[in-house]
């Protein structure tokens, strides 16, 4: 007999239900709840539509000036779930969430203690916020800016759920996009944001925007206050990653390989001049060709074998606190030919540090006495020492002037030398090179 009457009730009440949930003043309702709950000034629907019992659509919800970690969003092809006994709690609850496309803006926010509004009597009865047990969306864009410019990652897949008062947020596929960095593909990614920290649980990213099934994979894991504290603590690591993609433009057709390694970043804030660490790399398969440098050394040396080195080892550590950096544990070799160890410091854009270099005997037999200047033999080389100074963008080293000094002593060799320089410079001219 219960069980008649709810029904009854429930069959009487529907079309009455269905008016309020499509009225205005219901949309009014929530949008202003949805823009509360998501910290933004206020929100829009497009006309809400009830399609079943506890089920609405709407076509988008838009919203800006957002004053927390989200700071717009434009969602499209809305369909909500709703449970009613909700309302018994005072709230709006959504069993579930869909959104078929839609953008994101997100923004590092200062957090602030947000003001209580006055409210009347009677609200103590209503509904007071939107619970929600479960947003998906279909590909979307959650997008921020960087160096003055749009990145974020595109045509991904967001889950998220609550986390108490906070939400977690899981995405899967698409590519990010940022300024000084090639494209990358997204694996996953599992980021919880609160009041006052910031972590990502986990980033599995893949060299390529498309590169699902790529060997290469970068991870990242760390954490950054949003709150009083903004300290930031973050662990990167990479493995078979091509390093041709993270030069800078004017090197990419120089230098190949495939990179691995780690780098652990910390700091009282986000900002470079604050900020701390160390990290490592290791290539494997280096490839360096046609560097104008190793053009000229192999005309001198007569060796065309030095226009394109394979290096067997490539490796170094590196360790920084701003503004100074020190890259140690430096090797690189091409067994045969070179070897090159030591460290390099740079602060404030000024060069500095030394490295020992080691040649073959093969590869000096173009210099007169080369035993004068690299004097020790060890594992197969001749070495020296070589003294770096200058800047960044003009480095300087004392190599050369002790090579030219050796040549002003040996003024045969010097002819020799101008000799060879000439026949290189007529065989290009000549061979239309």
């Amino acid at each position: 007999m219960v069980f008649l009457v709810v029904a009854g009730a429930v069959v009487l009440c529907n079309p009455w239900l269905t008016r309020y949930v499509e009225s205005d003043r219901f949309r009014a309702k929530i949008e202003d709840e949805t823009a509360k709950g998501l910290h933004f000034p206020s929100g829009h629907y497009a006309p809400i539509r009830r399609t079943g019992f506890a089920a609405v659509e709407s076509e988008s919800f838009q919203a800006s000036d957002g004053k927390k970690a989200l700071k717009t969003m434009n969602a499209r092809g809305l369909r909500a779930k709703f449970n009613p006994w909700g309302i018994f709690l005072r709230r709006w609850e959504l069993d579930e969430v869909h959104i078929q496309s839609g953008e994101v803006g997100i923004q590092i926010y200062e957090a602030n203690p947000e003001g209580v509004s006055s409210k009347p009597w009677f609200s103590v009865f209503l509904p007071n916020r939107i619970y929600l047990k479960h947003i998906k969306s279909e590909p979307a864009n959650v997008t921020w800016q960087f160096r003055g410019e749009r990145a974020g990652f595109f045509g991904t897949r967001l889950l998220i759920t609550p986390h108490g008062s906070d939400f977690e947020y899981r995405a899967t596929g698409g590519a990010l996009k940022m300024a000084l960095i090639p494209d990358l593909y997204l694996r996953h990614m599992h980021l919880l944001i609160t009041k006052t920290l910031l972590t990502l649980y986990a980033l599995d990213l893949a060299p390529g925007a498309l590169a699902a099934a790529s060997d290469g994979s970068i991870h990242g894991a760390g954490g950054v206050g949003i709150g009083q504290d903004k300290s930031v603590d973050f662990n990167v690591s990479f493995d078979r990653l091509p390093i041709r993609g993270w030069l800078p433009s004017n090197w990419k057709e120089h230098f190949a390989g495939v990179g691995a390694g780690a780098v652990h970043w910390t700091g009282k804030n986000s900002k470079l001049e604050s900020s701390a660490g160390e990290g490592s790399l290791r290539v494997c398969d280096a490839r360096i060709d046609q560097l104008p440098f190793l053009e000229k050394l192999a005309t001198l040396a007569q060796k065309r074998s030095l226009e394109h080195l394979r290096l067997n080892d490539c490796s170094l550590d590196l360790a920084w606190r701003y503004p100074k950096i020190e890259v140690k544990n430096i090797a690189l070799e091409e067994k045969g030919k070179f070897r090159i160890e030591g460290a390099i410091s740079i602060n404030r854009g000024s060069l500095g540090g030394a490295i020992a270099l080691g040649v073959t005997r093969e590869y000096l037999d173009w210099l007169p006495k080369p035993e004068e200047i690299f004097a020790r033999e060890r594992g197969g080389y001749l070495w020296t020492t070589v003294h770096l100074s200058g800047t960044i963008e003009e480095p300087k080293q004392d190599l050369s002037s002790r090579i030219v000094d050796l040549f002003e002593e040996s003024p045969g060799a010097y002819l020799g030398l101008l000799l060879r320089e000439l026949e290189a410079w007529l065989k290009k001219t000549f061979s239309g090179e």
